[in-house]
């Protein structure tokens, strides 16, 4: 098993920036994977972006290219998100996921899945 913890989501301004981080503990060697997908109220869960654990492969939803940097410290087992010029759409429930194979945008692909961090952002 995998645990996930986020951090770091909270109320901040129109073009500001904020930085989530997600803690894995557990099996975290079985980890190839790893995501960040966000759900606005009353919408689907979508995609955002994500990493291959072991290497530098990156993948971005086109909502967010650009503004959004997925990064990993594996020596910490901690992934992160940075958030630059936050938009009111930009708010949503942030979730970090993990799957042991390679990179998917589903959410039912994924096995293992934080309890979410806020971000919201006002105009």
């Amino acid at each position: 098993q995998v645990q996930l913890v986020e951090s770091g989501g909270g109320l901040v301004q129109a073009g500001g920036s904020l930085r989530l981080s997600c803690a894995a503990s557990g099996r975290t060697r079985s980890i190839y994977t790893m995501a960040w997908f966000r759900q606005a109220p009353g919408k689907e869960r979508d995609f955002v972006a994500a990493i291959n654990w072991s290497t530098i492969n990156t993948d971005y939803a086109d909502s967010v290219k650009g503004r959004f940097t997925i990064s990993r410290d594996n020596a910490k087992n901690t992934l992160y998100l940075q958030i630059d010029s936050l938009r009111p759409e930009d708010t949503a429930v942030y979730y970090c996921a993990a799957r042991e194979l390679s990179f998917l945008r589903r959410p039912y692909e994924y096995n293992y899945w934080g309890q979410g961090t806020q971000v919201t952002v006002s105009s």
